[in-house]
């Protein structure tokens, strides 16, 4: 790429944070009218108010972020909140004024920064459309050329002569998004904005941005959704704390981002002294591991795994077994495993000594997301001996295998991979199968 579209060479962002030397966490009005009565008192005297006295920080929002995009790049950022990469679209967009550093930008930019950004709420939708594009540099037959396909894909026809203030939330950012993707500027930059539409919108939005980046057009991507960063950018750029920890590929640092990130209990171990339990049994060790031959491969939605459980059994005449409930971040179950429910472990005494119970999970099951895990184990299937809440914690991550073109959160506790057939009816009561492999055809089935 012989031009670039943007080069950013030492930014910075500072903003003045003031902190009061001495105040109250909360103020009433009568404090703030008596406080204004005594700190003029005291200017009238020459003297200094000491509860006025404060204090300033200087807080760097971004520092020395450097980076060169060329033509056609699409640029993911990534970072944990407040790291820095919304200020850095603002400062781009020209919205907020950098305090050091500078920036060269080639061709005409469109930004979708935060709902309704752009548009005036007296306005129609209709008027909207055209004063963003011109805001953008377009000439009003351009925009006319491009304005059936922005309302169809807004899906906003019923509204377009209503002024906007009276739109949802969703319906302004299906507009504003529309506007900026189908004018075509060099230049698109968007926010985790997109997360406000719904599922549908999502897809519609993410399969846009990326016919939109394969038409040529420089890209800044801003999202905590990593799958469509790896899926729509050949580029990812990692702020912390307002400075840049790498650059580089996306199938190179996502994982590195996701594993630095990764602050999951996966493992816990207790001394002999202190372990939850009693005299007759105590644990000793919980893990969650991959179950395939690199035990601490990241476990994905693909991904067979593990939940292992050490005990100390002491016990003479009493049968131990171990139950698991499995829970989402939402408090959700996921789902609940119990030994003694499987017919090949035997139902029996257990002879003192050391033992680790193994509940395998098959790959394909679990959706994305972070889990808990309680732990008991019952004694004659009805005394707890060990109940730990949150006993474990771990994270499944998203994959961008068997996805197709969809890009967005796939709903629900669980994601299994299930087996589908589709039939094609016809016109007479012959069924034509088409059928995946490992499915018997009706032919085959019936000989």
């Amino acid at each position: 790429m012989s031009e670039f579209s943007i080069k950013v060479e030492g930014l910075g962002k500072a903003y003045t944070l003031k902190h009061k030397s001495a105040g109250k966490k909360y103020v009433a009005l009568r404090d703030v009218i008596a406080e204004g009565a005594r700190g003029l008192g005291h200017r009238l005297m020459g003297r200094r108010s000491e509860a006025a006295a404060q204090t300033d920080e200087t807080f760097w929002a971004l520092r020395d972020v450097s980076f060169t995009l060329g033509e056609g790049e699409r640029l993911g950022t990534i970072g944990h909140n407040g790291a820095g990469k919304s200020t850095l679209l603002k400062v781009l967009s020209r919205i907020t004024e950098p305090t050091e550093g500078r920036i060269r930008l080639r061709g005409r930019l469109a930004s979708l920064l935060e709902v309704g950004t752009g548009f005036h709420p007296e306005l129609t939708g209709r008027e909207n459309i055209y004063l963003n594009g011109a805001i953008l540099g377009m000439h009003r037959a351009e925009i006319r050329s491009r304005f059936d396909e922005i309302v169809a894909f807004a899906e906003v026809e019923r509204f377009l002569d209503t002024p906007v203030k009276r739109y949802s939330s969703g319906m302004y950012v299906r507009l504003a998004f529309a506007v900026a993707a189908h004018l075509e500027p060099e230049i698109l930059l968007v926010d985790e904005v997109l997360a406000v539409g719904d599922a549908s919108f999502q897809k519609k939005c993410l399969s846009k941005m990326s016919s939109v980046a394969q038409s040529g057009r420089t890209i800044v991507f801003v999202s905590h959704n990593l799958v469509a960063v790896q899926s729509l950018c050949d580029r990812v750029l990692w702020l912390d704390h307002g400075k840049v920890v790498a650059d580089g590929k996306p199938e190179d640092l996502v994982p590195r981002y996701l594993n630095q990130h990764n602050e999951a209990a996966t493992e816990r171990t207790w001394p002999e002294a202190g372990a939850p339990g009693n005299a007759e049994l105590s644990l000793r060790r919980l893990a969650v591991r991959s179950a395939g031959e690199d035990t601490s491969a990241p476990i994905t939605v693909h991904t067979p795994f593990v939940i292992e459980v050490d005990f100390q059994h002491c016990c003479l005449g009493a049968s131990m077994h171990v139950t698991l409930h499995v829970y989402n971040e939402h408090g959700v179950m996921a789902f609940e495993a119990a030994s003694v429910f499987d017919p090949q472990l035997p139902y029996a005494a257990l002879e003192p000594g050391s033992y680790r119970a193994v509940c395998s999970i098959p790959g394909d099951l679990m959706n994305a997301g972070t889990y808990t895990v309680r732990v008991l184990v019952v004694r004659n299937m009805r005394e707890p001996i060990v109940n730990v809440p949150d006993a474990l914690a771990f994270e499944v991550r998203d994959s961008s295998e068997h996805r197709g073109a969809w890009m967005g959160t796939i709903q629900g506790v669980l994601r299994p991979k299930l087996r589908w057939k589709l039939e094609r009816r016809q016109a007479t009561d012959a069924t034509s199968l088409v059928t995946p492999a490992g499915f018997a055809s009706e032919s085959e089935a019936t000989t």
